[in-house]
């Protein structure tokens, strides 16, 4: 039996973006068993792993003691691989007969292609998550039928990634039009907790379309659901990652993120943004970080139906 520990992000589109180099060694290493370091928010996307030993809950602390925690866990083990996606120092002192500790790229590159890099693997495999059965069945029971549904979440980690919710249901409404490119489909919508804020104002905004209300739903749970819809279209976040992990045709809004680097990852995605580059939006702020309103404001609902039906039409 060999033993790996693999050590991921804290964030959850980060973890799926990496879930791919994962899912490499569950395949190359069957004698393997194995221990994933992660934060809290993205544990629950490990649970079904294969061969799963263990999962350490990496909570942030002060002056960086969750990774004095983490060695402590792990100092005791004689690992076979420890694999760092956090390009952190803990693996040099732990008991390891291989370490590959990441180093990330000095130039923009596609998040899964840096990834692969620790492995030194190319192409880079896709992003993958795994879901039990149970799951899968509740997903049929929440979103049933044959699929043809349309995906939206319309919030994001930070209110500057945010697409306005105007336009979010300006572009619910003509996609699903009687001579929209989904006639009549009923609207999945998806969030974390909390995210009720995102989602009124196109529910007010559309009371004549049918919604399928999953905000909150745990992050297992909402990949399975995902995994049922025809279309995803939504905001760079966590959830935008995870519906293209589960192959879900994925259109990713984009404006103060970097879609070289975060761009939804395989050949059933697409991104799209408004006329101006990631570089203009940056240099116009100090720090966008600390914007207080959309920075998506140039997206044009026109430009996301455009991109919208052309990935829809090449998935068919």
């Amino acid at each position: 039996m060999q033993r790996v520990l693999f050590i991921t992000s804290t964030r959850i589109g980060d973890a799926i973006i990496n879930s791919g180099v994962l899912d490499h060694l569950v395949e190359t290493r069957p004698e393997a068993r194995f221990t994933i370091a992660c934060g809290p928010l993205a544990a629950s996307l490990f649970t079904q792993t294969p061969r799963l030993e263990r999962i350490i809950v990496m909570r942030k602390k002060k002056a960086g003691m969750h990774w004095w925690d983490l060695w402590r866990e792990t100092v005791d083990v004689q690992w076979d691989l420890v694999v760092d996606l956090r390009c952190s120092a803990t693996a040099w002192f732990l008991r390891a007969k291989e370490r590959r500790i990441l180093k990330q790229s000095a130039v923009p590159v596609p998040k899964v292609e840096e990834a692969a890099s620790v492995l030194k693997l190319a192409p880079a495999p896709d992003p993958r998550l795994h879901l039990s059965d149970a799951v899968r069945a509740e997903a049929a029971t929440r979103v049933p039928g044959d699929g043809s549904y349309l995906a939206i979440c319309p919030s994001a980690s930070w209110i500057f990634k945010v697409w306005p919710a105007e336009k979010f249901a300006d572009f619910i409404l003509k996609f699903t039009a009687p001579d929209g490119v989904m006639p009549g489909a009923p609207v999945v919508m998806l969030g974390g907790p909390g995210d009720e804020m995102y989602a009124r104002p196109i529910y007010d905004a559309l009371p004549e379309i049918e919604f399928v209300d999953l905000l909150g739903l745990g992050l297992p749970e909402t990949a399975a659901c995902l995994e049922r819809c025809r279309l995803y279209v939504g905001n760079d976040s966590g959830l935008m990652h995870m519906a293209a992990a589960v192959g879900t045709p994925t259109l990713g809004l984009f404006g103060p993120s970097d879609d070289r680097c975060y761009a939804p990852w395989g050949t059933h995605t697409d991104a799209v943004r408004g006329p101006a580059t990631f570089e203009e939006i940056d240099s116009a702020h100090d720090d966008r970080r600390k914007a207080s309103t959309s920075l998506l404001a140039d997206l044009a609902v026109e430009t996301v139906y455009d991109a919208a039906k052309a990935l829809y039409e090449r998935t068919s």
